[in-house]
């Protein structure tokens, strides 16, 4: 059996610089005032990959907690191992795409960037039940990401009540941010170029 190890004080800022520096990111790019526009016309199908992506992630967190259900931690560190780098590429593909193309906006039906009095009339309740999902989507995966690093450390540190305790939480969060991206992308899919 793996002895418990003592936190190390560098992964740990490591994860605090990392949780902060995401969302960070992920915010200047979006409103930053002008995109780059290096990567081409292809970044504009990465919507599509992003809930790919997520549904993905969906599965690969549903195994492994079956996985761990089971008692396998191995096959459980594998899926769970495959969620993280799902993360990731999610991450890196998100920012490509928010550093070359405005966002679309949900009741954006003439495409023009904005969303008027009368567009935002005829989106309806949809576009505040949009809003809602994709304000608690984002507000969520801001906060799942040091959980979710502080999660893994623990299990790799073999601190297995302390990832335990950290689970409990994080993993519903986590499952709720990868579901909703999904639901997020085909509630605005209509309103893409």
């Amino acid at each position: 059996m793996v002895k418990e190890q003592p936190d190390n004080k560098v992964y740990l800022r490591i994860i605090y610089l990392i949780s902060m520096l995401i969302p960070l990111v992920v915010a200047f790019l979006i409103f930053f005032p002008s995109k780059l526009s290096f990567a081409g016309d292809w970044v504009k199908a990465l919507p599509g990959v992003h809930a790919a992506i997520n549904s993905l992630t969906v599965l690969t967190l549903g195994a492994a907690l079956i996985a761990i259900k089971n008692g396998n931690v191995k096959l459980h560190r594998t899926f769970m191992f495959a969620s993280l780098f799902l993360g990731i590429l999610f991450l890196l593909s998100y920012v490509t795409y928010h550093w070359n193309v405005e966002s679309v906006r949900f009741g954006d039906f003439n495409h023009d960037g904005e969303v008027s009095d009368q567009e935002a009339l005829e989106a309806g309740t949809s576009r505040i039940i949009y809003l809602v999902i994709l304000a608690s989507h984002i507000l969520l995966s801001i906060l799942v990401v040091p959980f979710v690093l502080f999660a893994f450390y623990y299990a790799l540190t073999n601190q297995i009540e302390r990832h335990k305790k950290m689970v409990k939480y994080t993993y519903p969060v986590w499952m709720y941010v990868s579901i909703t991206g999904v639901v997020v992308y085909f509630m605005i899919k209509p309103f893409y170029f």
